[in-house]
């Protein structure tokens, strides 16, 4: 067991399946979509280990259940391969049986891909996007020096096509499948097309896809000294980046952690951000295959300055993990609206062809044993988040806690 919580489902389609997630933090860019989160070898091994307790039948018959599934998959692949049909579409077809609903399998490169967006890079052009309400993709944000930016793309543009399809409509994953170019495994150096609309303006740019990294955590400050921490993703790093902002924000002012649209990331890098407002203690207990485990804080945070964290529909697993601890140890005043409810934890397995599959094996849980699954977090304040001034909100409430 790696310790690894897969939040996301995979980039292919499985028959059967729909692909509704996405990394949140390189929607479009190119970037590797779904692979979320490890809580790293180092920490499943330190985390704490209990008996299941009264419920340790159940917990046995789902292991059982999980074990089987595994075992299952591992015998379509290994036949499928023996017959010189596709390993891993057999597996996929017997994942989709299983019923697993964040089941995935990856071939080996793309095993490999995610775990470099779990490091920060990925394969890209430089272009965040969203699809709007009209089913258009419109380009929310060109990073700066990137391919896109030096085409003259700018945020606001509409993506129309990629490489002569068209991409109106289409699920924003799938639009980003097309950026990466998935179909033909194709890697940086390898060019794309881009048809562009800008007003009445319509015109197409060939751009060359590069190596770019990740920036999942960025800070401002408002005018009454408060820090906006916003995470998008909990890639390598993002943690310590978060508890670096913490400790640049003036003393006696309060830190706005916005968490919308934060699809999650590595378990470790969200305990670690915790850990930039918690003094120590739990963060969260999940079970693998019924064998409980728990997930603890560093000491030394800052306990006294004010917090707020804003989630949304968009806010999931690791981030809820995040959330829900702030909220249960008393941290933190949540807003916004319910987040996701994706707290459900996978184990990878390596088939006989090197791909990988990973399977559902336990859930997490709150320090107070909450479920996250399917469930979600309750905001402690109904907001709309995606107004304008929910963060103005955030920041208000702030100074009422202050005071």
């Amino acid at each position: 067991m790696s310790g690894r919580d897969r939040f996301c489902p995979p980039r292919r389609l499985r028959r059967g399946a729909t692909l509704t997630l996405v990394f949140a933090g390189v929607l479009a860019a190119g970037a590797a979509t779904g692979s979320l989160p490890e809580a790293d070898p180092n920490a499943a091994a330190e985390a704490a280990r209990t008996s299941a307790g009264s419920g340790g039948s159940a917990a046995s018959a789902a292991s059982a259940a999980s074990a089987a599934s595994r075992r299952e998959v591992a015998r379509a692949a290994a036949e499928a391969m023996a017959d010189g049909k596709s390993p891993v579409e057999a597996a996929e077809r017997a994942v989709s049986r299983s019923g697993d609903r964040w089941g995935a399998v990856y071939s080996r490169g793309e095993y490999e891909e995610l775990a470099e967006a779990l490091d920060g890079r990925y394969t890209g052009v430089g272009i965040s996007a969203r699809r709007g309400r009209d089913g258009a993709i419109e380009v929310t944000k060109v990073r700066s020096g990137s391919p896109a930016a030096r085409a003259g793309v700018r945020a606001g543009d509409r993506l129309r096509s990629v490489d002569g399809e068209e991409v109106d409509g289409r699920p924003v994953t799938e639009v980003v499948s097309l950026l990466r170019g998935d179909a033909t495994d194709a890697p940086a150096g390898t060019t794309v097309r881009l048809g562009l609309e800008r007003g009445t303006r319509a015109w197409t740019e060939t751009v060359r896809r590069v190596r770019l990294s990740t920036q999942p955590v960025t800070v401002r400050r408002l005018a009454s000294g408060a820090s906006v921490v916003r995470i998008t993703s909990f890639t390598k790093g993002a943690g310590d980046q978060v508890r670096a902002a913490v400790r640049d924000t003036p003393a006696g002012t309060g830190v706005v952690l916005d968490l919308r649209g934060n699809s999650g990331g590595l378990v470790a890098e969200a305990v670690t951000a915790a850990s930039a407002f918690l003094d120590g203690g739990l963060v969260a207990t999940y079970d693998v295959d019924g064998d409980q485990r728990a997930l603890h804080a560093e000491d030394g945070g800052d306990t006294s300055r004010p917090l707020v964290a804003l989630v949304d529909g968009g806010t999931m697993s690791a981030a809820e993990l995040l959330a829900g601890a702030l909220q249960d140890r008393g941290r933190a005043v949540v807003v916004g609206s319910r987040t996701f409810g994706k707290g459900s934890v996978q184990m990878p397995s390596r088939l006989p062809d090197g791909s990988v599959a990973e399977l559902t094996v336990g859930h997490y849980r709150t320090p107070s044993g909450r479920g996250v699954d399917g469930t979600g977090i309750t905001p402690d304040l109904d907001i709309d988040p995606a107004r304008p001034t929910a963060v103005d909100r955030a920041a208000t409430l702030l100074g009422g806690l202050g005071r």
